[in-house]
Order: C-alpha cells, then sequence, then structure tokens
C-alpha cells in the first residue's frame, strides 16, 4: 500500500535566505517527491516573532524559492494566523501542572549559572537553573499580579515523568540518519514555552504546527538534533502523531562555520544578481551529491 509522504520548510521572515536555506528547501521538498505516490512539500512561515518578521523577506522568501524551481501546496500556514492553536497547547499543559512562570531576567540566568561554581560542557551551558520552580504559590501570583515580567516554562523532570508513565516506558523517535533514539529531553532544561511578548516558542509552535499540517517527515538540520527530544515529549503531552525525523547535514561557509541569514554573500537574492542560475545554485548547495537515488 502506498504511503504519502508530507514534509514542509519552515522558514522565519526575519531575513534573506541562503544557500543554507536552499539546501533546507530542497531536501525537503525532494524527500516527499522521493516518498511514494502522492508526496506532499507544504511551506510555513514561522512569523510569530511580530518584533522580527517583516513582510519584504516573506515576499523574498517566495520569490526565491520559486527561483530555484520549487512548488509548494498552497494554502500556506502562518503561525501569526494560528495563535489560538497554540494558547490551547499552552493551556492543556497548565491544566496539568507543567508550567510554571518564571520572573527571571537573561541576565540573572546567565548569573546564576555561574555561581554554580563548576565549568559547564555542551548544550547544558546555557539551561536554566530552575531558579523560579519551587517558589510559593502566593508569591507568584502576588508578582504576577503586579504585573512582574514573566516568561511560562515546562517543569522538565514532572513532565518527562508523567510522559513515560503514560507511555508505559521511554519515549522514542525515528532519525532516519541515526536511526531509533531514546528521548532524553532533560539536558534541555526547564525550556520556555511562551513569553509576553512570544505567544508560543520555537518548542511549542513546532509541534502544534507539524500535527496540524499533518506532517509525517520532518527535514532538518543537524544543529536541530537536540530539539528533536523535546518535541517528542510534546508531543506525547499534548497527544500528538510523531512524525519521523531526518536531520541533515549543515551547509558551511569557507571556515566551516554554519552560514547564517548575515552570510549576505551567499543569500540568494545576491547569487541572482551576481549572475547566478538555479541550477549553480543547486549545484553549490551540495544536495545532489548528499541525496541518495
Amino acid at each position: 500500500m502506498s504511503t504519502l509522504e508530507v514534509t514542509r520548510f519552515a522558514p522565519s521572515p526575519s531575513g534573506l535566505l541562503h544557500l543554507g536555506h536552499a539546501y533546507a528547501a530542497l531536501f525537503a521538498a525532494r524527500a516527499a517527491a522521493g516518498g511514494r505516490v502522492g508526496g506532499r512539500f507544504l511551506l510555513r512561515i514561522e512569523d510569530i516573532d511580530g518584533d522580527r518578521a517583516r513582510p519584504e523577506f516573506e515576499a523574498a522568501i517566495f520569490a526565491d524559492l520559486a527561483w530555484l524551481g520549487l512548488a509548494w501546496e498552497e494554502p500556506v500556514r502562518r503561525q501569526s494566523d494560528h495563535l489560538a492553536d497554540y494558547a490551547h497547547a499552552l493551556d492543556a499543559l497548565q491544566a496539568r501542572g507543567l508550567v510554571y512562570p518564571c520572573f527571571c531576567s537573561r541576565k540573572e540566568i546567565a548569573a546564576e549559572i555561574a555561581r554554580a561554581g563548576a565549568a559547564p560542557h555542551g548544550p547544558a551551558e546555557s539551561v536554566y537553573p530552575g531558579t523560579c520552580r519551587a517558589l510559593d504559590a502566593g508569591l507568584r501570583e502576588a508578582r504576577c499580579a503586579a504585573g512582574v515580567p514573566f516568561a511560562l516554562r515546562l517543569d522538565m523532570a514532572r513532565a518527562l515523568a508523567e510522559a513515560e508513565a503514560e507511555n508505559g516506558g521511554a519515549l522514542t523517535w525515528h532519525d532516519r540518519a541515526g536511526g531509533r533514539q531514546c528521548c532524553d529531553p532533560r539536558p534541555q532544561g526547564d525550556i520556555v514555552l511562551a513569553r509576553k511578548d512570544v505567544p508560543a516558542s520555537y518548542h511549542l509552535s513546532v509541534v502544534v504546527d507539524d500535527a496540524a499540517q499533518d506532517i509525517t517527515l520532518v527535514t532538518r538540520g543537524a544543529d536541530l538534533f537536540e530539539a528533536s527530544h523535546v518535541h517528542r515529549l510534546l508531543q506525547q503531552l499534548l497527544g500528538l502523531p510523531v512524525p519521523q525525523y531526518h536531520h541533515h547535514r549543515l551547509v558551511t561557509d569557507g571556515q566551516g562555520q554554519r552560514l547564517a541569514k548575515r552570510s549576505a554573500a551567499l543569500a540568494l537574492s545576491a547569487l541572482r544578481e551576481a549572475g547566478r542560475s538555479p541550477a549553480e545554485v543547486i549545484a553549490m548547495s551540495g544536495i545532489e551529491e548528499d541525496l541518495t537515488p
């Protein structure tokens, strides 16, 4: 029986697409086309951060992808049109007592980590130390009533314990490059789910979006591998389907550094203006060598 592969490319309209974005979009589109009959390639605009999202960058995304020869299904999902979806998911987690307000500033969090006295390594280097997790309920209510700014964090230890109890054991997920993965989001700490200025974090919005778009295969860069552990946990807690994943390599610059939106020389619009053809840009991305026929 044929399987419908559904993939997506989900850029943020906060800058111009570069060669790394071209690779990611092509990888997702070809993964859908390489699936069995009827593969679907979707586009999502992750514009939930209204302070950084710009309509001119969204227009440039459409122009760049079309220039590369990519076609996607309509309508395009824009996060800013679905804030109620994220609020509903957040309410569900709050109703379970898995979310708490954090009143710490970024500076206070950094100072708390520095006072721990140990040299942090790897992903744990910027993990929140849990300062507000055990705040007295009355103090929390008083600070909220006084209008003290706060973020909403997931109580990671409690959330993982509940999710594993529901699942009857450890959570797992499948990465097509690395095989079966045992879900361990604990190194990420008590992640932020929402802030006053951003109604849903990347972690929360992406799992809601992927479920809403019926995504069967999430393709994205290897730098987001650890995030997939968090997403598997949230999928369990929210009763959402679990897609497969494929974390692909990152396109780097001449110094081996991951491309960023400030990499203006490798922006797709700059390459186009310099006279590069779509075929040349696709070849520059290295996608042809990486994909198995």
